[in-house]
């Protein structure tokens, strides 16, 4: 699969699967309506959550374009940069479809008031020291799009951008491996033995530099455990996991997210960015991207990505 294919498959996964995900989202499983009547338009009996046109795309996507937008301007990751991306969004609707936001997670608000205040970005993700929520995790995918070098300096770079909203160490190891996990992907690995790839990499990173706390976390995520599509981060990759490792096409992973229930949006787009790059951007039904508002400006800032001889790329991919 051309890497072209690829790339505009994950960037356009993410945001398909967050917009497809808007409606249902904070519902039960039970509540989810059956896997056929799963649109963008959601059957007119149910309750959707947010009163917003089909096809409008979340939190989710406003930061992952915010992060991108960032990584082109300034040639790489710049943390301060990308703080006041994500200011300029809450503030005024950067990359939010009509301009508007309508959804914001309670820890991204309180660390964007922190910086607000004249914090330094670094420091903000820790307002809350114990907050293992998704919404770094949700918004990383850029990171491997643009090309971070080689591994060490991607880990570092997914694991960086945490730290303005969602700084714990589970947070950050979380996004290190989903980029190390896409990377693979883009290499052309089958989904699971990219995964372990994926782990191993990153088991070897940790040890190499003594860093126990992250290897622990990374312990507690591969254990067997319960997946409900809820917002704690290691909840989202381990339906993340299920999901890239039981679903054999791009609809049936971002339809199956959804009937996780709960976080409906942040799975999809999780899941949705890595089944985008495996599957490629001619596996995402039309009907989707013909009904997702704000596409074209999605298409102009890939456009800008795919100009780049290099994204996408990876040196030393194991």
């Amino acid at each position: 699969m051309e890497r072209y294919e690829r790339l505009k498959g994950g960037l356009f996964g993410l945001i398909i699967g967050d917009a497809l995900g808007v409606p249902y989202e904070f519902h039960s499983a039970v509540e989810i309506p059956p896997f056929h009547k799963i649109e963008m338009e959601p059957p007119k009996d149910f309750a959707r959550t947010y009163q917003v046109r089909p096809g409008t795309w979340s939190d989710d996507s406003d930061q992952a374009l915010c992060l991108l937008d960032s990584l082109l301007e300034c040639g790489g990751f710049d943390l301060e940069n990308f703080a006041g991306k994500l200011m300029a969004w809450l503030n005024n609707g950067l990359w939010a479809v009509d301009g508007q936001v309508f959804d914001c997670g309670i820890q991204t608000h309180a660390s964007l008031s922190r910086f607000a205040a004249g914090y330094p970005a670094k420091e903000c993700g820790f307002t809350r020291p114990d907050g293992k929520g998704n919404g770094a995790l949700m918004r990383v995918l850029p990171v491997v799009l643009y090309n971070m070098g080689d591994d060490e300096e991607l880990i570092q770079a997914a694991q960086e951008q945490c730290l303005i909203t969602h700084g714990h160490i589970c947070n950050q190891m979380c996004c290190a491996l989903y980029c190390l996990w896409a990377r693979r992907i883009i290499a052309g690995l089958e989904i699971r033995r990219a995964f372990e790839a994926a782990v191993a990499g990153l088991k070897e990173y940790y040890q190499d530099r003594e860093m126990e706390d992250y290897l622990f976390e990374l312990e507690q995520l591969l254990r067997d455990g319960n997946f409900s599509g809820g917002g704690y981060v290691i909840d989202t990759m381990r339906s993340t996991m299920h999901l890239l490792f039981t679903y054999k096409d791009y609809e049936s992973v971002v339809k199956e997210a959804i009937r996780l229930g709960n976080d409906t949006d942040t799975t999809a787009a999780v899941a949705g960015g890595l089944a985008g790059l495996y599957y490629g951007y001619s596996s995402i039904p039309t009907r989707w991207l013909s009904g997702l508002r704000g596409r074209d400006e999605v298409e102009k800032i890939f456009e800008r990505v795919s100009m780049d001889e290099n994204a996408g790329e990876g040196m030393e991919v194991i």
